[in-house]
């Protein structure tokens, strides 16, 4: 049989009831070349301190709860393995920029506001009875939107981006993702209405062209891609209200 190996996890921990700060506790963590490092932070609640509080629920990549700082790098902990970063130690963090609840948990209450706030449903741009039929897309039509319906809202590239850390009224990369789904479905007739949001002071506007939030992003949905057709829109939008009354927007 092969030796153990064990591994250090330094992990931030903060406790609001008891903690002024958070601060950083040490375990060493014996693993195996197929255990995640969300599947280290198990074996710590398990075994050292069952208080260790961190979300996950799929373990597939899929639900996109476990998002972590890992070594400074927002990833999904599920999908991220120790043997990688073997011998040295790995540090995992809550995720960058958002308020800390408790460990590894932040609150997300501001993203879902800004999810919400981009109307991520159909307005149609045709109303039709239910008698007229469903709504018909070309394959064509749905490969317009197709990779930005892959979003898990895993807030890591809200954790990647420098301008959401300076400004968390910025509308961000994943909301404005959402925003870009929507925009380019050929049923929508929204974006007239989407455009206030996305020229205005929280909007597009803030974005400084980094690009690390798409270079994170788990499913390559490419937020940063969405961000910079909507700049180039409102711009248009812009402009266009000069020759037009009812603006530029779809």
């Amino acid at each position: 049989m092969s030796e153990q190996k064990f591994i250090e996890i330094e992990v931030l921990r903060y406790k609001p009831e008891s903690d002024e700060a958070p601060h950083s506790e040490v375990y060493k963590v014996p693993f195996t070349d197929d255990m995640s490092v969300l599947q280290g932070a198990q074996y710590i609640k398990d075994n050292f301190d069952g208080s260790l509080t961190y979300r996950w629920s799929c373990r597939m990549a899929i639900c996109g709860s476990c998002g972590m700082m890992i070594n400074g790098v927002p990833k999904l902990s599920c999908e991220t393995f120790i043997r990688d970063y073997y011998p040295n130690r790995i540090t995992i963090e809550a995720l960058a920029h958002f308020p800390i609840e408790k460990d590894l948990v932040v609150d997300l209450s501001g993203f879902i506001e800004k999810l919400e706030s981009v109307q991520p449903y159909i307005i149609p741009a045709e109303k039709r009875s239910l008698d007229q039929g469903e709504y018909i897309q070309t394959p064509a039509q749905v490969q317009d939107y197709m990779q930005f319906t892959s979003c898990i809202n895993c807030t890591l590239c809200y954790a990647a981006c420098p301008q959401f850390g300076l400004n968390p009224d910025f509308i961000g990369p994943g909301a404005m993702a959402l925003l870009h789904r929507y925009n380019m479905d050929s049923r929508d007739g929204g974006a007239e209405q989407r455009m206030e949001l996305v020229a205005s002071e929280e909007g597009v506007f803030n974005c400084s062209a980094v690009g690390y939030c798409s270079e994170v992003c788990p499913k390559h949905v490419d937020p940063a891609n969405a961000v910079n057709i909507n700049k180039t829109n409102a711009a248009k939008d812009y402009f266009l209200r000069f020759l037009s009354p009812k603006g530029g927007a779809k």
